[in-house]
């Protein structure tokens, strides 16, 4: 026989944002897909009409865009195995409802809420099953003529899977090894619900996996209850030969104490829990997302990596084709992974380090011209020559490093108090006579030139670097103070220093 060719598939719905424990697990698909030479199926789940939200999947697709994670086939992306949008798969379930109808392996169910609740008011944790169902308004208890009659006249009604007690469901999961369950504490869940036409998650995925021939199936852990329910499905449709593997991914967890990873936390906790920012249209509430926020989409891809995954080395940065050399989906946690926010700044600061100079500079060049229009490419990428390795965003620099490119207006009142000594003023007026007396402006020639002059006046080096500081930066930050000066130039650097010994007396 031959071998199974590899395809996996992510398919979210379109209910709002894209949460980022819902990108990890598209990620990991991606890379068991690159590593196996298989493909990555992108499916929208969209048979819960009432939860859809505008503009989510088109939300979703650009999310992935950004992240540079590559679908093969899917929504948007074409495919032999479409249409990939279940909304428009309707006509396809129901061939396959009719199929479990007429096997013996559903039955239709007219119980209205009302009723149901009923039941359950009369029997405690009340369950749809093996042990109940014979109690309730079904085919099963309904003879054919009144089953086709309550139909013909469209009372609404839903198509439940008939589940067998006494059975020991086994789950084949690469991560948990062989997980089992009794089939007694199933319940019949609903296939399908004549109101909308549509199928629910359980019976469209099942169909979906089967028809676009998916190997493996690589979800979240919360969709492991759900299992072994997609076991029986396919033994009851007679596919137990092409049932994909599973594997259930850890779950995201709290930054802090218990429970899985939510908005909540982020917003307490001031980190982005989506991917990109997100406007909802029900609420007009804004969420901030990691391209907005300033995170590369290589850290983000990195940071997630590692999140319930390791490759067993020392090394923590890798591109993605490394990532999926490396991947292997028996060596993932089964524990719950943190979610570490501050390992993701540490990754974007990480990757600030790892590019050029020229590259940062491209990128902080649009906050420079703001206050700057004329600034030159030159001068901005000397600054992020000086600066990249303090901050973690390029957003960053601005606020620490704008005074190369403004001059102070203000000066730092509790540096003056600590900076500015009773003959700062006198020995700034010093300094600039030695600073215009110098005709090689360079870093090395004011250096020696400066440091003999002060060695001769037997000044303290701190005393006139930090008052120095003071009249040229306005506060007691920046890189080496002959750094500044060789960038601002001797007429600027005097024109500053003349303009705060004025000021600071």
């Amino acid at each position: 026989m031959a071998e199974r060719r590899v395809r996996v598939r992510f398919a979210p719905s379109p209910t709002g944002a894209l949460h980022i424990g819902g990108v990890r697990t598209a990620l990991y698909n991606y890379l068991f897909a690159r590593q196996h030479g298989g493909d990555l199926v992108f499916r929208i789940e969209d048979t819960d009409t009432n939860r859809f939200v505008p503009g989510a999947e088109e939300y979703i697709i650009e999310s992935f865009k950004w992240l540079g994670i590559k679908f093969d086939e899917g929504v948007s992306f074409g495919g032999n195995y479409g249409p990939y949008r279940q909304s428009e798969r309707r006509d396809i379930y129901k061939k396959y409802v009719k199929q479990l109808l007429d096997a013996d392996k559903a039955y239709i169910a007219f119980d209205t809420p009302e009723e149901l609740d009923a039941k359950r008011a009369e029997i405690q944790n009340f369950q749809y099953d093996a042990h109940t169902r014979m109690q309730m308004r079904n085919s099963l208890t309904l003879d054919k003529t009144e089953v086709d009659r309550l139909v013909a006249e469209g009372n609404q009604y839903v198509v439940r899977f008939k589940i067998e007690p006494g059975e020991t469901v086994h789950v084949d999961d690469i991560i948990r090894g062989d997980v089992r369950i009794m089939s007694d504490i199933l319940d019949d869940k609903v296939l399908y619900k004549s109101a909308d036409e549509l199928p629910t998650y359980h019976l469209a995925n099942i169909v979906d996996d089967h028809l676009m021939e998916i190997s493996h199936v690589i979800r979240g852990e919360e969709w492991l209850p759900s299992a072994p329910l997609h076991v029986l499905l396919y033994k009851a449709f007679g596919w137990e030969d092409t049932m994909p593997r599973f594997a259930h991914l850890p779950l995201l967890l709290k930054p802090e104490g218990k429970g899985k990873l939510s908005k909540r936390d982020g917003d307490r906790l001031g980190f982005p829990v989506f991917p990109l920012e997100w406007h909802d249209p029900k609420t007009g509430e804004v969420s901030s997302g990691y391209r907005e926020s300033g995170y590369f989409p290589e850290a983000v891809i990195n940071f997630l990596a590692f999140l319930g995954w390791n490759p067993g080395t020392e090394r923590e940065i890798y591109s993605l084709d490394e990532l999926a050399g490396l991947f292997d989906l028996s060596k993932c946690s089964k524990s719950g992974a943190r979610f570490d926010y501050q390992k993701g700044i540490w990754f974007n600061h990480e990757y600030i380090l790892g590019k050029s100079n020229e590259e940062v500079a491209e990128l902080f060049a649009p906050i420079v011209r703001e206050h700057c229009p004329e600034e030159t490419m030159e001068r901005i990428v000397a600054v992020v020559s000086m600066m990249k390795d303090r901050v973690s965003f390029v957003n960053e620099l601005w606020p620490l490093c704008s005074f190369f490119f403004v001059a102070p207006d203000a000066y730092d009142e509790k540096t003056r108090k600590k900076r500015w000594k009773e003959d700062s003023a006198q020995a700034m007026t010093e300094l600039v006579e030695v600073l215009e007396g110098i005709e090689d402006f360079s870093v090395d020639s004011q250096e020696k030139i400066v440091e003999e002059w002060i060695q001769r006046k037997e000044y303290k080096l701190g005393n006139i670097m930090n008052a120095w500081r003071l009249t040229l930066v306005g506060e007691g930050k920046g890189p080496g103070m002959f750094d500044i000066s060789a960038f601002l130039g001797k007429e600027e650097t005097v024109s500053r220093m003349k303009r705060a010994i004025g000021q600071l007396g």
